[in-house]
């Protein structure tokens, strides 16, 4: 079972940027696509905001659409998010995972992106 591990949230001001990473413990080759997510309070369902698949094609979520990036690195078994021109709605604990969501395996502990105004 793969597991895995977010990592480089933070607090930032509005307009800011940050990437996370998200390290899997196991060949993430086997896990396509790859998504990351975001649940912006507690007990609110999680969003997908992006997705990857093997083959490098991505997809995403109007609401970051144009300001984030993923990219995956299968030979080092990471999954990245670069987030641009961040905002105060994109404040959340951030989540990698299998796409769609009912594929999803064991989450990890996320990273908590805040985003002031």
């Amino acid at each position: 079972q793969v597991q895995l591990a977010e990592s480089g949230g933070g607090l930032v001001q509005a307009g800011g940027s940050l990437r996370l990473s998200c390290a899997a413990s196991g060949n993430i080759f086997r896990i396509n696509p790859m998504g990351w997510y975001r649940r912006q309070a507690p007990g609110k369902q999680r969003e997908l905001v992006a997705t990857i698949t093997s083959g490098g094609n991505t997809n995403y979520a109007d609401s970051v659409k144009g300001r984030f990036t993923i990219s995956r690195d299968n030979a080092k078994n990471t999954v990245y998010l670069q987030m641009n021109s961040l905002k105060p709605e994109d404040t959340a604990v951030y989540y990698c995972n299998a796409a769609p969501i009912f594929l999803a395996t064991s989450w990890g502990q996320g990273t908590q992106v805040t985003v002031s105004s």
